[in-house]
């Protein structure tokens, strides 16, 4: 890590083995990305993963979808960690990697799918108009969606922001320190 020292593993706070304790317990199994400088904050690191979680793991939409507002997350804010780990997640998820592949280049991806197309529009929109989604979007994503899953198609893009804050903020490499597909600047 970068621009913080390392916690020291062996030796760590009540608060830090609880909150390495519930990363290991979590489907991600391990410490790593985003939780590795939260550790120098471990209640806030804590409560920061329980709402990824959330998010993540037990979420109302479609794996393919969570995935797609993700990335339009990650390169907004050209977060190199998030990108590298959340492509690979979206395309396993069922997401074309051209779709992908013109999020990367910041360009209007080919959809032949409506949920996706509005999920990005969605996504995208925020990003583009300082939080707040037009009342067309909102309007087509509740009616196709649902109320539980407009929530959390505003709270993806936020929660990611936080993230890519994080992994850029903290200069957190990508694991094995290299990417075949980097996000451009």
């Amino acid at each position: 890590m970068g621009r913080m020292p390392d916690v020291d593993l062996d030796n760590l706070t009540p608060d830090q083995e609880t909150f390495r304790d519930q990363l290991v317990a979590s489907p991600r199994g391990e410490l790593r990305g985003p939780f590795v400088p939260l550790m120098h904050h471990p209640v806030l690191g804590d409560l920061i993963q329980q709402v990824g979680a959330q998010l993540r793991f037990n979420g109302v939409l479609p794996g393919k979808l969570r995935e797609l507002a993700i990335i339009v997350a990650g390169r907004h804010w050209t977060a190199q960690y998030e990108w590298h780990a959340h492509r690979r997640i979206a395309e396993q998820e069922g997401l074309d990697p051209s779709v992908c592949d013109a999020i990367a280049e910041r360009r209007d991806p080919p959809f032949a799918d409506d949920d996706e197309r509005l999920v990005y529009d969605f996504a995208k929109e925020i990003f583009d108009n300082s939080g707040r989604v037009s009342d067309k979007t909102f309007n087509e994503a509740l009616e196709r969606f649902g109320p539980d899953a407009v929530v959390e198609l505003t709270a993806l893009p936020g929660f990611y922001s936080l993230i890519s804050a994080v992994l850029n903020n903290f200069d957190v490499e990508i694991p094995d320190g290299n990417d075949k597909s980097p996000l451009p600047a």
